[in-house]
């Protein structure tokens, strides 16, 4: 009887260890399996993800000294977009004043062109990562990377511009589509105008020396008059310049722009909607063509390797361009 009650307790240990072992095993792999999707997340779909606590401390995280304050900015959140706009000087009355045809028509600002050459300004969208950051300094031209504010799967995202010189913030904001809508930190149409005002807060102190935000999506949000005004006035108080993706044809962007007699900057073309070289390669045809005849030209890609290979092997068709980051487009009157 002894020897089999010492017989039991050795398959009985051995069960146990075998357990040890495939859990050890599984929990090593669902971990690894965890880490490395950081570094392989694709942009697409999108999950509800960044909790206000986790946002909290990461801006804990952060030297928030070099912030510039813009005019009378002081980065406290007032009770309404109202009160922004009297603190600043605006009124409805005289938005609709410089909205009107003969005053856009005499006052409207346009970008210098050079004597030269034109300008073309190219900006990569969805970066989250510092391989994708890697990928266009290895291009070595004057390429802007437009960086998505921190979330889930890249929750230090915002760090990524600290040693940039030029770069821009790459802004969720409500589209048609609910996979898209569900990203963390999206703007909605729906928000109060303090929940806005509290979003640019945020976005300045994580990114406190960056000047240019353009959307991610937006269709619903940038054809929402009200709504994109709001943000507008409020990234216009913080120092930060608005570039519409033209995400759709109804987008109020231009109409707001010019009512504050801004230059209106846009994406004229997108160069990568079919990742293949020989497509992306005729695209940047375009963006030149359309530099020649205005003068500029913003066009707008993506961190695909299909891209990255297509900009690498496109000098001789940029040869009658002068690349510029965005900050380097001058403006004048």
């Amino acid at each position: 009887m002894a020897t089999e009650a010492t017989g039991n307790k050795k398959y009985f240990f051995i069960f146990f260890l075998f357990l040890f072992i495939f859990f050890a095993v599984y929990f090593a792999y669902f971990f690894i399996k965890n880490e490395q999707s950081e570094e392989t997340f694709q942009v697409e779909p999108y999950r509800e993800y960044y909790q206000t606590g986790a946002l909290l401390k990461d801006l804990n995280q952060i030297d928030l000294k070099p912030i510039q304050k813009v005019k009378n900015s002081t980065l406290k959140i007032p009770k309404d977009i109202d009160t922004l706009m009297k603190e600043e000087g605006y009124t409805q009355n005289s938005l609709d004043a410089n909205n009107s045809d003969a005053h856009i028509e005499k006052e409207k600002k346009t970008i210098k062109a050079s004597k030269k050459k034109p300008k073309l300004v190219i900006i990569i969208d969805d970066i989250h990562t510092q391989n994708q950051i890697d990928a266009i300094k290895a291009l070595k031209m004057k390429i802007t990377p437009s960086i998505f504010p921190p979330y889930h799967l890249a929750k230090h995202s915002h760090l990524l511009a600290k040693n940039l010189k030029h770069s821009m913030i790459h802004l969720p904001m409500e589209s048609d589509s609910k996979q898209f809508n569900t990203q963390s930190k999206t703007l909605m149409t729906a928000f109060s105008s303090q929940q806005i005002v509290e979003s640019v807060i945020e976005l300045r102190k994580l990114f406190p020396k960056t000047k240019f935000v353009n959307s991610h999506t937006g269709s619903v949000f940038t054809s929402h008059f009200k709504a994109m005004q709001k943000l507008y006035i409020t990234l216009k108080i913080e120092g930060f310049t608005f570039i519409d993706s033209v995400t759709t044809a109804s987008s109020q962007v231009k109409k707001i722009a010019e009512g504050f007699g801004d230059v209106y900057l846009k994406r004229d073309i997108f160069i990568d909607n079919t990742q293949e070289i020989p497509y992306i390669h005729t695209q940047l045809k375009e963006a030149v063509n359309i530099a020649k005849e205005h003068g500029y030209a913003i066009a707008i890609g993506h961190p695909h390797k299909a891209t990255m290979e297509a900009l690498a092997s496109a000098k001789n068709i940029l040869k009658d361009v002068t690349l510029l980051y965005i900050d380097e487009l001058k403006v004048g009157s």
